[in-house]
């Protein structure tokens, strides 16, 4: 068990991250990588608290929230071990259109339009929660497309501090999520607002439709595990293409997002 890749990381004590969330950070990056398999026993509490030099109450933590998003699975007197992605996929999907769009078998590609650094408004100050009101601000502009037909016009605001070596390139080349998880930064939740709008003329020739079609006008904030709000959205999407599903169950609500599939 020691040759495990979670145990092979360190904690920060200098960093404003909570111990437990270093942890889940941890683990997530470990999954994103691939360097944990379905299946795989985590390292045992004892095992976790020896390697870090944490108290048992802190991994306990971490994997209640690890469980609770369906990434790991706890066994009775067997130990804990990596959720099967068909389950992990509830939770990873509902932040990242990559690999949303992937799990259902179509091809998922990004359009730059828009890269720069901006002082934020004050807007954008009070929804990223941001201390310091003059904290530079990322606002980036994309055209999500499936099977290379334009789906979402999709503006997004993120604080320089998170990744200040950002650059348009790496942007053009990269999942945004994946450079953010390689510095730790983990969704954990996310707030979304739907309206029905009628689409532009402009916007509709970015989105190849016809100005007057129906789409949805989202907004989105996400937060990491220490709570931390370090994404708005501001989200166009074609109503043509996408149905949106919400189901009533007795432990309350659950959403989904499906995009029909174009005929190649």
């Amino acid at each position: 068990m020691e040759s495990n890749p979670i145990l092979l990381s360190e904690l920060s004590l200098d960093s404003d991250i909570p111990l437990y969330s270093q942890i889940v950070n941890i683990v997530k990056r470990n999954l994103s990588a691939g360097t944990l398999t379905t299946g795989e026993l985590l390292p045992s509490e004892a095992e976790l608290c020896r390697a870090f030099d944490v108290s048992r109450s802190t991994v306990r933590q971490a994997i209640g929230i690890l469980e609770s998003e369906g990434l790991v699975v706890r066994k009775q007197g067997r130990g804990t071990f990596v959720a099967a992605p068909k389950v992990r996929r509830r939770t990873e999907n509902v932040y990242s259109f990559t690999n949303e769009i992937s799990s259902r078998g179509m091809t998922p590609s990004s359009t730059l339009i828009e890269f720069e650094i901006i002082t934020p408004t004050p807007d954008i100050v009070k929804v990223l929660e941001l201390k310091n009101p003059d904290a530079m601000v990322f606002r980036f502009t994309r055209i999500r497309n499936v099977n290379d037909e334009p789906l979402i016009l999709e503006t997004s605001f993120y604080p320089c501090a998170l990744y200040p070596n950002l650059t348009r390139e790496l942007l053009r080349t990269r999942s945004f999520y994946s450079l953010l998880y390689d510095v730790g930064v983990v969704p954990a939740n996310a707030v979304d607002s739907y309206e029905a709008v009628v689409i532009g003329r402009a916007e509709g020739e970015l989105l190849h439709c016809k100005p007057g079609s129906c789409g949805f006008a989202v907004q989105r904030r996400t937060f990491d595990v220490s709570g931390m709000c370090y994404e708005f959205t501001q989200s166009l999407i074609r109503a043509d293409r996408v149905r949106l599903d919400v189901y009533l169950h007795k432990d309350g609500v659950s959403f989904s997002r499906s995009v029909d599939r174009v005929d190649e």
